[in-house]
């Protein structure tokens, strides 16, 4: 049984937790699972070294993160088909995958070495001479992290490389069905050189991570996932911090202007890859009247082109979903939607947890392979008047993550800038496109606050103030 991570030590436990091969149901490994008792132990630890962490300067916090991301590099390939077999995630995405952790882990190491403070100007009014005013940034304290199973190294990195960053102990539970990248991480941590007790890696069922919120000793929770757990665990947080970063029904629109046939391949990329397993994945093609049908014709040719089955295949882009039930839902979905009205134009069976790149035309309202999540390979196309009904049809969801916006229009891409509701707005690609440098979240129902790491790490810290009175001047 693979150990899990407590006050910064490999521990076993007498309860363990399988983990299988998404493609091949086969048993790859079991992991140490975690109580209640022991994620509240994480927590003591945790708030035990607050002053050790707080007292590290940054440059031995980022001394810290190059060690994290050596250790790495050196388990490129392990944590590459560790990724492949339990996520299921096609082989060039899970290296993708690792050298973004990798690329997280450099950014936080560089906003670990950036002044966290500044001055703070007074003479703006005459009340004010004699006064001068600094600030710093403080760590919050002990954060709690629950993160999610289809990205489960760089989410996992873009939460606890910010806080290694920001003097932040922490406590993370991983997804349950994807534990071992985060394990492995554990394993590289323990040698990195943080104080004793600062990190606990505690796979553990999703009831049994309520400490996490409910833990007066945990200043910040950092959740990932869906939305309807992640507001639950909001309203039991109490006082302490919260980001939730949630789902999504991610919309690209696509005007007149813009280049049909590269719309079509990088839409054709971002509805599928990782079979769709994305918050920021295409769910919804919103095409203007005067250029449906020639876009259609492009969108059908390029899906058609999408490849699926076994993940460890470099030709894959769609392979297993997390489970053969999410995979039987996404179908009954789509079989749904079909029998609403709505035309299939590309897709075939379900393959065990296997579901091929599906389109779908005319899909009505309220179906929740349109309305909701789908969190599969599957999009929907959306006729729509013009570019104003585009930005409306866009808008009529209760997500609001990203959306992508086709046009060579610099009038349009400010307007829909201005009118999308949603965190970003990329123009002239997917919704789907994320830096791991900028600051990512969402509005609505697609959460609070913002990752990325320099906007991570001012929500892991609070400004604290100096006024100095001069007397001779006042």
């Amino acid at each position: 049984m693979r150990p899990h991570f407590l006050a910064s030590k490999p521990r076993s436990s007498s309860d363990g937790l399988t983990v299988k091969d998404k493609f091949t149901g086969e048993t790859i490994d079991e992991v140490a699972l975690a109580s209640p008792e022991i994620i509240r132990q994480g927590i003591a630890a945790a708030s035990s070294c607050r002053d050790a962490m707080r007292r590290m300067e940054g440059h031995e916090r980022a001394a810290v993160l190059e060690r994290l991301g050596e250790g790495m590099l050196a388990r490129r390939d392990e944590l590459s088909c560790v990724l492949v077999r339990e996520a299921g995630k096609p082989l060039q995405f899970a290296a993708g995958e690792v050298d973004r952790a990798l690329e997280t882990i450099r950014i936080s190491a560089r906003v670990a070495m950036e002044a966290s403070g500044g001055l703070l100007p007074l003479s703006s009014s005459p009340a004010n001479t004699g006064y001068r005013g600094s600030y710093m940034r403080v760590p919050v304290g002990v954060c709690g992290f629950i993160t999610p199973f289809n990205f489960p190294l760089n989410l996992v990195v873009h939460k606890v490389a910010p806080a290694i960053a920001a003097g932040c102990p922490f406590v993370l539970k991983p997804a349950s069905s994807t534990p071992l990248s985060a394990l492995i991480l554990g394993e590289i941590l323990a040698g990195s050189g943080l104080p004793e007790g600062a990190f606990s890696i505690l796979p553990a069922r999703g009831a049994d991570a309520e400490p996490l919120a409910t833990d007066d000793r945990v200043a910040k929770l950092s959740f990932t996932g869906s939305d309807e757990v992640g507001w639950m665990l909001r309203r039991r947080a109490g006082k302490k911090r919260v980001t939730l970063e949630l789902g999504g029904n991610a919309a690209a629109i696509v005007d007149e202007t813009a280049d049909l046939a590269d719309a079509a391949q990088r839409i054709a990329f971002g509805g599928y890859y990782q079979a769709g397993q994305s918050c920021i994945s295409v769910q919804r093609v919103i095409v203007v009247d005067e250029v449906y049908e020639a876009f259609r014709e492009l969108l059908v040719e390029a899906v058609s082109g999408v490849v699926h089955g076994d993940p460890s295949l470099a030709a894959v882009t769609v392979g297993p979903l997390i489970s053969e039930a999410d995979a039987m839902r996404v179908e009954e979905w789509v079989g749904g939607a079909i029998q609403a009205g709505a035309t299939l134009l590309c897709g075939g069976p379900r393959e065990s947890s296997v579901v091929p790149a599906t389109l779908l035309e005319g899909v009505p309202a309220g179906e929740p392979v349109l309305d909701e999540e789908v969190f599969g390979p599957v999009v929907c196309l959306v006729r729509v008047r013009n570019f104003d009904a585009a930005l409306v049809e866009a808008n009529r969801t209760r997500f609001g993550l990203q959306a992508g916006v086709f046009t060579r229009d610099l009038l349009r891409a400010h307007r829909a800038w201005d009118e999308l509701e949603v965190g970003a707005v990329i123009v002239g690609d997917i919704p789907s496109w994320r830096a791991d440098v900028m600051p990512y979240g969402g509005v609505k129902d697609s959460g609070l606050g913002r990752e990325g790491p320099a906007s991570a790490v001012e929500e892991m810290t609070e400004l604290r103030l100096m006024v100095i009175r001069d007397p001779s001047r006042s």
